[in-house]
């Protein structure tokens, strides 16, 4: 376990408890209010590998985005205990550590807890200031809260598959969109909207009793259905993070009392559970490689006849693609510069993995327009450089151009094993679209 403060980049070790090694981190400094107060947002990090970059997919909890509403905050400190205290014990706390990176942020607004009121320090609606798809009163980013700002970097430097934010007041899985173009109050579907409701339903139908619902069919609600908002983080996780995010109404007492807590924690537990299982259950997931140096290849992935457009990350140029069991799916991958690629798919009972292998484009002369080793000699021209080997450098020069070429040919070599072993990889342990 890592356990990170949105703070400066800063690290002081403290040493291991258990199996994890535990760290502190600061991202950004900043005070939170008008008030005074100075409260900070901590991160716990969950994984094997906690710290480091992997190419396996990363999923997010929020608690406590509306100061007044704690139950969120109180079951993900319980989930990240249970998940520690029961790793290699539990097979699914077991599944969780090994194949998902799981971040838990308990409480994004510390100052509005404090205070025992919905918005900020500020008195600001937290879920009401990210940026909105429709309306464009949040769009100045001096004017957002940091605690806005401290979420939206993060998504700038952690590539999520998918999240939820836990609230309360009611009993629902609510999925996008949250508002609607003329603010009436409608079913507003985004592209992913099979994908968002079988989501939602994996939440609501392990919970006790929240897919029992009367007030909402199977627990689960399109947002702009149940009531419009706007400046949602919902949506701007979707739109702008390539994250998949719901909302989670999980208590209709917003602040219940102390006694409750064990009740709502084995009402909640395996809903959360399972709903960050579905990072590993579903979907399609893989990695883009270039064919001209074996190496990870970022892009995109699409599917077609969905109108979303899915990066890779970009050390590993890893994807993970959230789709519903039981479809039949095209998976196409791009990336700048290279031949785009489709395959079919069938998602049955499991998810499915599928390297892509691309190839460069070529001009009309069949030279590769991306090549894999650009050289860059700045300004100097042709008739510069006879020049420079004419003169009276020229021993030092043929010794510089006879290394080069060596060099190069030493590269060559090094990119042609590398591609060879990972096709070979690839080949033995996952399919490849080549």
């Amino acid at each position: 376990m890592l356990l990170r403060r949105l703070g400066k980049d800063a690290a002081t070790f403290l040493g291991y408890t258990g199996i994890f090694g535990m760290d502190f981190q600061y991202w950004e400094e900043c005070e939170w209010g008008s008030t005074g107060n100075r409260f900070i947002e901590w991160v716990i990090e969950i994984s094997n590998k906690a710290g480091e970059e992997e190419a396996k997919p990363a999923f997010k909890y929020i608690g406590n985005v509306h100061g007044d509403e704690p139950v969120g905050r109180e079951l993900l400190m319980l989930l990240a205990n249970w998940i520690c205290n029961n790793y290699m014990k539990d097979p699914l706390a077991t599944l969780i550590v090994e194949n998902v990176h799981l971040h838990i942020l308990p409480s994004m607004n510390p100052d509005g807890f404090a205070l025992r009121q919905r918005g900020n320090a500020k008195n600001i609606d937290l879920n009401r200031d990210f940026p909105d798809q429709f309306f464009p009163w949040n769009d100045d980013l001096n004017s957002r809260q940091p605690e806005t700002k401290a979420i939206m970097k993060w998504l700038k430097e952690i590539h999520f598959t998918a999240s939820a934010s836990l609230h309360g007041g009611a009993l629902v899985a609510n999925y996008p969109w949250d508002g609607t173009q003329d603010k009436r109050r409608n079913y507003y579907a985004c592209p992913d909207d099979e994908t968002f409701r079988f989501l939602a339903s994996a939440y609501s139908r392990s919970h006790h009793n929240m897919s029992l619902s009367k007030e909402f069919q199977e627990g689960i609600t399109n947002g702009a259905y149940w009531y419009p908002i706007y400046g949602g983080m919902q949506d701007w996780n979707y739109i702008h993070g390539g994250c998949f995010e719901l909302t989670l109404e999980i208590s209709d007492n917003k602040w219940p009392p102390a006694y409750e807590l064990p009740t709502l924690w084995e009402y909640n537990r395996m809903s959360m559970l399972n709903l960050v299982l579905t990072l590993v259950q579903t979907g399609v997931h893989g990695r883009i490689f270039s064919s001209d140096t074996g190496r990870p290849l970022p892009g995109a992935i699409t599917i077609e006849g969905i109108n979303y457009t899915l990066k890779t990350s970009q050390g590993f140029a890893d994807y993970h693609r959230l789709l519903p069991l039981g479809g039949r799916y095209k998976v196409v991958a791009t990336a700048p510069g290279y031949r785009s690629k489709t395959t079919a798919i069938w998602l049955a009972e499991a998810a499915t993995t599928v390297d892509f292998v691309l190839d460069p484009e070529v001009t009309p002369e069949g030279n590769p327009l991306r090549s894999a080793c650009v050289c860059d000699c700045g300004s100097l021209s042709t008739e510069g450089f006879v020049d420079f080997v004419r003169g009276a450098h020229f021993e030092l020069s043929l010794i510089l151009i006879v290394s080069l070429i060596f060099l190069c040919f030493l590269l060559q070599r090094r990119i042609r094993s590398n591609l060879s072993k990972q096709r070979q990889f690839v080949g033995s342990k996952r399919p490849v679209a080549v």
